[in-house]
């Protein structure tokens, strides 16, 4: 398999990254004849982490047990820093240094010492991957973490261990300006302008700085954060881990005294009712573009700090998301074109997927983004066949970036994935959207040119919602060019864990149990619907076998098919006759 027509595109972003890479070896080695690292007079606050502390977790470090994102290392009284990373997750984890918080919960003298042992040994040790430890985004975070921190670790530090940190906290200033002045990515610049923040405010000496990370913040929030909240990336969880940190830094403006940012207050304004969007009734966040597993004590955390308690936008145009509510229904729809390449590292194939729920009981999911996990189930998470929307041949409708191809087209490949990651480098361009309600049903249609270019197809797809929610109805059709040729379209709805699925009237319809025991029957004409295995990627507790509908078809023999779900009034009994589903969906 090679990328066709898509091979120009790779080249050419290949070669943007070899000039930025040129642009950085030039920046970076003037900047170290040029400029020294400032030193910070004294620290004058610690801003609060709003992320939730296990004071448990300090036991298990003081042991030399370090678990994160799924992979655990014992150090038997060796460093930490001293192992290699077992993934790229865990070294990152550990080099940012979040963990200080759960041994600032221990509070005891015990863990006070063993921060401080850790801090200092990291610094003066050199050990450890330090390609990904001074990563632009590693290196925020852990100045975030060290500023946050700073009680823990400074408290019964003598004088020379109080200048020493200083010293560290002005080194990391320094690195991460080099790293925004050589040409950063974009999502890189913003958290590293948030860091710079920090320290601007925190630190006493370091005003410069502070303008000019003010400056920046300025302009990554205002290009990153689009008008109706969401992230230039697509993604759900960086909306999340980005309020994080915001949140405490427009409270640190106000301390200090210093104007905040507008472009900070309406993206903190704006940000929030997004989040809301994805939220479904049990509390965690739609599977899209990068989303994996809800912290459900972090969401509401930051939830609590939504001053006008702001009610779910339903309409995110410039984001790509659609959000349809009807009595204790809820619809969540992926209706928006492939995120800009740069922002791309996490977005999946998922356009025109959706997500339903009754009540707290998830009912169609996406399979999401695993917590951890091996390249290939990663890869295969981003494609179109984990989501519940429809495929031709089981191809995606994004390309993404992966060694294949002809030597060339490897040796571009992993020059970009060693750059920017596995970016996406075409996929949906055009998507239009249509809402609309009559006589109390909501509607909603849409369609992508996802596969046009390569298979000559457009994919419309059309949503309605009952007034009562008791009833959602759709239809996909495929059209274009190509929809003479024999191609096999195949419609997923990935089911979530825990619902019971059973065929019945020769696969007509399918009978739904939810864990509460609420029963939905699900139909369609005319193809005939098959329940198949399917696995949840984004459990908490690891990946989670399930089961989805699949409707397969060929657009030359059946230009559309219609589907419905349906509530029904009573708890499912597999000995009694079922009601036949209604003609005429749509």
């Amino acid at each position: 398999m090679d990328y066709g027509p898509d091979r120009w595109r790779l080249y050419g972003l290949a070669l943007r990254e070899s000039g930025r890479a040129m642009r950085e070896t030039m920046v970076w080695s003037a900047s170290r004849m040029l400029f020294g690292a400032p030193v910070p007079a004294r620290l004058i606050f610690a801003p609060q982490d709003l992320r939730t502390a296990d004071p448990t977790i300090a036991t298990d470090i003081y042991s030399g047990f370090f678990s994160f994102a799924g992979r655990a290392i014992t150090t038997s009284g060796r460093s930490p820093f001293s192992f290699t990373p077992p993934s790229r997750a865990w070294g990152e984890a550990l080099y940012g240094f979040g963990w200080l918080r759960h041994l600032r919960a221990a509070g005891t003298a015990l863990a006070q010492a063993n921060a401080r042992s850790l801090v200092d040994e990291f610094v003066t040790s050199k050990l450890g991957d330090r390609r990904l430890a001074c990563s632009t985004p590693v290196m925020a975070r852990r100045l975030i973490s060290f500023i946050s921190q700073s009680p823990l670790i400074l408290e019964g530090a003598d004088h020379a261990f109080y200048q020493r940190f200083l010293r560290i906290l002005g080194q990391g200033v320094r690195d991460l300006e080099r790293r925004v002045r050589a040409g950063a990515l974009p999502y890189d610049r913003l958290v590293a302008a948030i860091a710079l923040c920090y320290a601007g405010l925190c630190c006493e000496g370091l005003d410069r700085t502070l303008r000019r990370a003010t400056r920046l913040l300025d302009r990554e929030l205002e290009s990153q954060i689009l008008a109706d909240g969401g992230h230039a990336s697509r993604n759900p969880r960086v909306l999340v881990d980005l309020l994080f940190e915001l949140l405490p830094l427009r409270q640190m403006f106000a301390s200090r005294e210093v104007d905040t940012p507008q472009a900070l207050l309406h993206a903190i304004d704006r940000m929030l009712p997004m989040v809301r969007l994805f939220r479904h009734g049990d509390g965690t966040l739609s599977h899209f573009n990068g989303m994996g597993v809800t912290a459900a004590d972090h969401l509401a955390t930051l939830l609590t700090y939504d001053d006008m308690r702001s009610q779910p936008i339903h309409h995110a145009p410039h984001s790509g998301y659609e959000r349809v509510e009807a009595g204790r229904s809820l619809l969540v729809a992926d209706v928006g074109a492939s995120p800009p390449a740069p922002l791309s590292s996490e977005a999946t194939a998922s356009c025109l997927s959706f997500e339903f729920s009754s009540g707290t009981q998830r009912i169609v999911v996406n399979c999401g983004t695993p917590h951890i996990t091996a390249d290939a189930v990663l890869q295969a998470s981003r494609s179109t066949v984990a989501h519940s929307t429809a495929s031709i041949d089981d191809v995606s409708s994004c390309q993404i970036v992966a060694i294949k191809g002809n030597w060339l087209d490897r040796l571009m490949a992993r020059h970009v994935l060693r750059r920017v990651g596995p970016v996406v480098i075409s996929g949906p361009e055009r998507v239009t959207v249509e809402r609309g309600e009559r006589e109390h049903v909501q509607s909603l249609t849409a369609s992508h040119d996802g596969y046009k270019a390569s298979l000559g197809l457009t994919h419309e797809r059309r949503w309605q919602l009952a007034q009562d929610g008791a009833r959602l109805e759709g239809e996909d059709v495929f059209w274009g060019e190509g929809a003479g040729k024999t191609r096999e379209a195949i419609i997923r709805f990935h089911l979530a864990p825990g619902v019971r699925a059973s065929r019945a009237q020769g696969g007509r319809v399918v009978m739904l149990i939810l864990p509460n025991r609420e029963a939905w029957q699900f139909s369609a004409a005319p193809a005939e619907a098959f329940v198949e295995d399917s696995i949840f990627l984004a459990s908490s507790d690891g990946m989670r076998r399930t089961e989805q509908i699949v409707l397969a078809f060929r657009p030359s023999e059946t230009p559309s098919v219609r589907w419905r779900f349906e509530r029904l009034a009573r708890t499912f009994n597999p000995g009694a006759p079922q009601a036949q589903p209604e003609p005429g969906l749509l």
